[in-house]
């Protein structure tokens, strides 16, 4: 009798998807969280990569008189603001909306490095008639704002970093 009963368990096979099921979904939803979060810190850093070298680009657009070589900044503070509020938010006045959540114009740095006209060669190009050749690096670390963040999860030392140079054209 005992043995019948043995037997037709093994044989049912009523309930083996729904236990499947049961095992998978997990499995299932922390496939479906870890596409979603990597696509997520893609797009994000694609956005800051993207914004970083747009500012370095616009920084290098600046006059000649903007730079000072000696301490390494750019003068003209209302303007590097300006570089800082069009890389977070893609206009110059502020009016677009902020293209990653919690960028602040804190997570920009600017800094400006000179390279001496005697060591560009007899090519110097436009930077002739100047003393030297200023290149402006523009950086940008801002804190990731993950999806599982939501959830609970401590994303607390999470950033996304990026950096651009460009040779200062003075236009």
């Amino acid at each position: 009798m005992k043995r019948r009963f043995i037997s037709g368990i093994r044989r049912n096979r009523s309930g083996v998807a729904s236990v499947e099921m049961a095992l998978m979904i997990p499995v299932l939803f922390a496939f479906m969280f870890t596409t979603f979060e990597a696509g997520n810190y893609l797009w994000t850093e694609h956005k800051i990569i993207k914004a970083t070298r747009q500012g370095a680009r616009y920084v290098a657009r600046l006059p000649f008189s903007s730079f000072n070589c000696a301490t390494g900044t750019v003068e003209n503070a209302t303007m590097l603001a300006q570089v800082k509020t069009t890389m977070r938010t893609g206009s110059p006045t502020g009016a677009g909306s902020i293209k990653v959540r919690g960028w602040t114009d804190s997570d920009i740095s600017i800094t400006v490095s000179c390279i001496s006209n005697s060591s560009l060669g007899t090519d110097k190009g436009l930077y002739t008639s100047k003393g030297s050749a200023p290149v402006v690096t523009v950086s940008s670390r801002v804190k990731y704002p993950a999806i599982v963040g939501l959830l609970g999860f401590d994303t607390s030392n999470t950033f996304v970093r990026s950096q651009a140079q460009a040779a200062v054209t003075g236009l």
